[in-house]
């Protein structure tokens, strides 16, 4: 009796149990966590894609461009996002490798300790395999409940041995998946590893064409510093204007809340309650708004920063650039009304939306869609983004305001 009592309770099913409950658990974790690694994936080698193509439309200016520059720095960043990625899914998998080694030598340690359970089983039955010896065994008891005990343990012994024979052959089922498992396992990091020694070189390569460039850009020192104070100019005639046309913006609609006896809850602009909908929503959607354009690379990010071939030379961006395809459009990133079309230049007309006490700006448009007054809806194209003839740069200028306070557009949109 105490022989079957320890085999039907034996510690090393338990454990194994335990084991293989906290197995699956951390498995489901480790599927999500690679379902999600492989999105990010996909989504780095679109972009990559689309950052050679920005590449090849640049390079068919034969002049190095400070473009060509930008794009490679956005390129080599993608490269290494990918490569952390690959480093991750190794990661993972060697977590699994893991984890199956150990399952596969508890299976193993199982099956020795059931067959040996078995191998007792054997023996107890040869040395008491007369059904005369079991009858006697049965018929020597004390009392009738002593003998009914006994005659239970024969029959239970008989349909644990059967049991044990199951649960051997189920065992050794198990260790022959996890084997398969751990094959493939580690056929896929052997794929991987390869795969990330390509994008090493590919990653070596870009950092060589993109030490180069520079090289080349330094040789042109003067003509960037050139075109620099050309653009600056530009700049400054465009954050006039935009200023000018917040602050008759505002003024206006002070105006009209005082002729209307208008109450409003804002302390930056007069709204009507319509208008202080459609701002509290604008808000509630920060982090969240489309990006200005379908496609597109960050070529500037919002406030100063040191220029990438000008070392003693700052710029400062009161919101972002993005370049873009040849073709491409703008888009409203929220539902508004167009307070503003402005030609800033005979091949820059700026578009100003207002959404509330919020306003976005697109510069850089070659052509408009839209005229003062419009009212727009969320993702509604409202002009072609400019492509410059000599370096066939296509590029956005995005600026979010609210009221006259300047705002990082990288807090409010998301590529979508």
């Amino acid at each position: 009796m105490k022989f079957l009592k320890n085999i039907l309770f034996s510690p090393n099913k338990i454990l194994l149990i335990l084991f293989i409950i906290t197995f699956l658990f951390n498995a489901a974790i480790a599927q999500d966590k690679k379902n999600e690694l492989k999105q990010e994936k996909n989504k780095i080698e679109k972009e990559i894609e689309y950052t050679n193509n920005l590449l090849s439309e640049t390079k068919k200016s034969k002049k190095t461009s400070l473009n060509q520059l930008i794009i490679l720095n956005n390129k080599i960043s993608y490269r290494e996002k990918l490569i952390a990625a690959i480093n991750s899914e190794i990661n993972i998998l060697n977590n699994k490798i893991d984890a199956n080694n150990s399952n596969i030598k508890k299976l193993t340690n199982e099956l020795k300790s059931l067959k040996k359970e078995y191998a007792k089983m054997i023996y107890f039955i040869f040395k008491n395999k007369s059904s005369y010896d079991r009858l006697m065994f049965v018929f020597s008891s004390k009392d009738f409940n002593q003998a009914y005990k006994r005659l239970k343990y024969f029959q239970q012994y008989s349909a644990y041995r059967k049991t044990q024979v199951e649960l051997i052959k189920k065992t050794q089922d198990e260790i022959n998946v996890k084997t398969k498992e751990l094959e493939n396992q580690k056929a896929k990091k052997l794929t991987l590893l390869k795969t990330r020694e390509k994008e090493k070189v590919l990653l070596i390569k870009e950092k060589n064409e993109k030490n180069n460039t520079i090289k080349k850009l330094k040789n042109k020192e003067k003509e960037l510093l050139r075109t620099l104070r050309a653009k600056e100019k530009e700049s400054n005639k465009l954050k006039k204007a935009i200023k000018a046309i917040i602050a008759e913006e505002i003024r206006l609609a002070a105006k009209k809340a005082k002729e209307t006896k208008t109450k409003t809850t804002s302390t930056i602009i007069s709204l009507t309650p319509e208008e202080s909908r459609l701002s509290n929503t604008f808000s509630e959607n920060k982090g969240n708004l489309p990006w200005p354009s379908e496609k597109g690379i960050i070529s500037s990010t919002f406030g100063e920063h040191r220029h990438p071939v000008l070392k003693r030379v700052k710029t400062k961006n009161n919101g972002i650039n993005i370049l873009t395809n040849k073709g491409a459009n703008a888009r409203a990133i929220y539902n508004g009304t167009v307070i503003s079309v402005k030609s800033i230049t005979n091949t820059n007309t700026a578009v100003i939306i207002r959404h509330g006490e919020y306003f976005s700006v697109y510069s850089n448009l070659d052509n408009v869609f839209v005229k003062r007054g419009d009212k727009v809806t969320t993702k509604q194209e409202i002009g072609l983004i400019y492509t410059s003839p000599s370096d066939f740069k296509t590029e956005l200028h995005f600026e979010i305001w609210r009221g006259k306070i300047l705002l990082n557009p990288a807090y409010w949109i998301v590529k979508k």
